[in-house]
């Protein structure tokens, strides 16, 4: 038997993507079990009772549950979904700190304060040579992206979404189909609750197919060229309308079996959890359907943006990234090595250095420059459609000049009491008027009287009495007019 030397070994058992595969899949939870090494550090509460790698599921669940093909999740309503969870764990702390938690979760998901929003780990492989080589594995969780009016939202990514059915670069065609016959399987035999668990995983494979087909759109729209329609696209919505079109009975199928399973059950527990698996089929049959809408709409898309883009002029150059492609690699060279290219991108990006003082040929340029001719700036101005004012008086002159007989009270002083009684048999609506002077005469300004002329002021004085009112209440004021006199030259009144 000839001998097998240690280097073939390495190339035939180590040699494989299974490991670089399941490699991906541990650096993606590596971002999850971050969040429980660094909780001890929040300074702002005491976050060890807090399992910060479950909430961290929890969120990447919740925004994939909300996302459709268009849009995604809303931040405001993922931190209010995850406050029950939150809660849960700590049900002593108060809601401002499980706000805070969810808040804090979210944004490290985001990898907010990075330059990219990107997780990067390092991972080795074994060629086929046998050389062990350090690659670098760069992915995100969560993504946030800006809506066509301006919102800004939340998507998983396909590596979110394999942490959370546990598997990374998984054929989703494959994968779809396997769940729904586990599911149809244990529904057969009764298992719920294990069926619930590959409902979801379904649904996850779900959103994660819609994701395949709408980053392939992004690219046509950017750029018809990046996306092979002779053969990629065609094979894959062929693909996609069959795999629909199948789920589309699977689905059916099941979620008949799980209405008669809620309906037949008597065990209040076995009904809920029926109930739950008949929203959640109901849902993927929801996002298949808005799934088959995009599949035969993406043909049109590809028509258009091959016209547009035929007929927009020559591709422009892509930007630059400063950070990744100058800064980063500038930085890891030595200084001798690094000073030429940072002196050629400052001489570049500085420009032309313009002079503080125009020069005398500018200057007589300038000055002599005929003014333009003010009809080519300015249109024919609209004449503006004016809205008559609302009238806000809400009493009529003529209950003024009704409250004002009531109030001019030169002689003897009169209870608010009587007027009001009086007031109202003249007008029920007059005695308001009548009560509101009398509130304000109760602390009266006698230099702003003086200031406007007026003869006499309307005096309040609150000697304990209750006012006996039907519709008004407090003290039943004695009230009285004084007269105004003016002396001396800072003319301040005297009463």
């Amino acid at each position: 038997m000839p001998a097998v030397r240690d280097d073939e070994l390495i190339g035939a058992s180590l040699a494989d993507e299974g490991l670089a595969r399941r490699l991906k899949a541990l650096a993606c939870t590596a971002p999850l079990h971050d969040l429980d090494a660094r909780k001890a550090k929040l300074d702002w509460a005491d976050a060890t009772v807090y399992q910060m790698a479950e909430i961290a599921l929890h969120t990447i669940d919740q925004v994939t549950i909300a996302m459709d093909f268009d849009t995604g999740a809303d931040h405001h309503e993922i931190v209010r979904r995850l406050q029950p969870f939150i809660a849960a764990q700590a049900p002593g702390r108060g809601a401002e700190e499980h706000t805070k938690v969810a808040r804090w979760v979210l944004d490290n998901l985001i990898n907010v304060g990075t330059a990219d929003r990107g997780f990067r780990r390092v991972y080795g492989s074994i060629d086929a040579d046998g050389s062990y080589t350090r690659r670098a594995f760069d992915f995100k969780l969560l993504v946030e992206l800006a809506a066509p009016d301006g919102e800004v939202y939340l998507r998983a990514s396909d590596e979110a979404i394999n942490v959370l059915v546990g598997a990374l670069d998984t054929d989703v065609e494959s994968a779809q189909i396997a769940a729904e016959v586990k599911l149809e399987n244990l529904i057969t035999r009764g298992r719920l609750a294990d069926a619930k668990l590959a409902a979801e995983q379904a649904r996850y494979r779900t959103v994660q197919y819609g994701e395949t087909l709408r980053a392939k759109l992004d690219a046509t729209r950017r750029d018809v060229r990046a996306v092979d329609w002779d053969e990629e696209m065609p094979e894959l919505l062929d693909s996609a309308l069959s795999h629909i079109e199948s789920r589309f009975r699977a689905e059916n199928a099941i979620l008949k079996n799980i209405t008669a399973a809620r309906d037949d059950a008597e065990d209040p527990d076995r009904k809920r959890r029926a109930a739950e698996l008949v929203d959640i089929v109901g849902d993927c049959i929801s996002r298949h359907t808005q799934l088959q809408s995009r599949l035969q709409a993406a043909g049109a898309t590809f028509r258009a943006e091959q016209d547009r883009q035929q007929f927009s002029g020559p591709p422009r150059r892509a930007t630059i990234d400063l950070f990744g492609q100058l800064l980063v690699p500038t930085l890891e060279l030595p200084i001798s090595d690094a000073t030429a290219p940072t002196e050629s991108f400052f001489h570049a990006a500085a420009g032309l250095a313009v002079p503080t003082v125009p020069a005398l040929p500018a200057l007589v340029s300038l000055l002599l420059r005929p003014a333009p001719e003010r009809d080519k700036l300015v249109g024919e101005v609209p004449e503006p459609e004016l809205v008559p004012p609302e009238t806000l008086d809400y009493y009529s002159d003529e209950q003024w000049r009704q409250a004002d007989e009531l109030l001019d009270l030169p002689e003897v002083p009169r209870r608010l009491s009587g007027l009001l009684a009086e007031a109202r048999a003249l007008d029920p609506g007059l005695a308001r008027l009548v009560a509101l002077r009398a509130l304000h005469s109760y602390s009266p300004e006698v230099a702003a009287a003086v200031r406007q002329g007026d003869e006499r002021a309307l005096l309040a004085v609150d000697d304990g009495t209750l006012l006996d009112d039907p519709e008004f209440g407090g003290a039943d004021l004695l009230l009285a007019s004084a007269s105004i006199e003016r002396g001396g030259e800072d003319e301040e009144g005297t009463t």
